[in-house]
């Protein structure tokens, strides 16, 4: 199916690995023009070399730390008329409300929450002119359903998401939706991180770690990024022009309430 939206410029914020990644790659085999984001450039390079090996396509580069309003405008005067905008971050460490200083909240609260809403402010004006906008945001499983280690995640992505839902009733008269992705348990770096954090904690290799975490799973096996990557360039395309304002559990079927 032909998206219809070759030829748009796309923007994907920490987009070197994981899901931010998966995200670049199947917009840019979509057609797009995209920019691809992080702090380390080294790691940029290594990845859009890795997208045009798959695309055929070499996405920019934008060497910037989101969480800095210099960050941000390196990204604006790079990209200033984005017709798609992928907001990703890194999430806060699991833990406790006891295990959460001050700090911890004040980094969360930038990095997963004013970050994005910084550059959903910026974008959307200049989307509504043109008539065509497509906003995701990467958020995570927790803000609807909240694990006892995963508050400060929770916390912060719930402001973004309420954020988004308001701004869309006036941007989607203009064609501008804006959508959350919801990921639970993907086989990238943060899955790894979990698993040789479980191996430690449990005194068990780091194989049946990650076996464990794909049975809490209700399809007993981990998310694939290049199904999340495509799910996010559909959520883009002309024919997803009527979602907007939703919160799309990527989770293997496993989210046990009916809303």
């Amino acid at each position: 199916m032909d998206l219809g939206i070759k030829g748009r410029k796309a923007l994907v914020c920490a987009s070197s690995q994981g899901l931010g990644l998966a995200c670049a790659t199947s917009l840019t085999r979509e057609g797009c023009e995209v920019w691809i984001n992080g702090r380390t450039e080294a790691k940029l390079v290594e990845a859009a070399a890795q997208i045009e090996a798959q695309t055929s396509n070499r996405p920019h580069i934008v060497v910037a730390d989101i969480t800095q309003e210099s960050g941000r405008a390196a990204l604006l005067a790079a990209c200033p008329d984005a017709d798609i905008l992928v907001n990703n971050n890194a999430g806060p460490e699991p833990g406790k409300i006891a295990d959460w200083s001050d700090d911890d909240w004040r980094e969360a609260v930038e990095g997963n929450m004013l970050a994005p809403i910084m550059l959903i402010k910026a974008y959307v004006p200049g989307m509504r002119a043109r008539q065509f906008g497509r906003i995701i945001n990467i958020t995570s499983a927790m803000v609807k359903s909240p694990s006892a280690t995963m508050g400060l995640s929770a916390a912060v992505r719930a402001g973004l998401t309420a954020l988004s839902k308001s701004v869309q009733k006036d941007s989607v008269i203009d064609n501008v939706t804006i959508n959350n992705m919801l990921p639970e348990r993907f086989d990238t770096d943060r899955q790894r991180f979990m698993a040789e954090r479980m191996s430690t904690r449990e005194n068990i290799t780091v194989e049946e770690a990650r076996k464990r975490i794909a049975n809490t799973i209700a399809a007993k096996r981990l998310g694939r990024p290049e199904e999340f990557g495509d799910a996010c360039a559909y959520l883009c395309s002309v024919q997803a022009g009527f979602i907007s304002g939703q919160n799309l559990q990527l989770d293997g079927g496993s989210y046990a309430a009916l809303i």
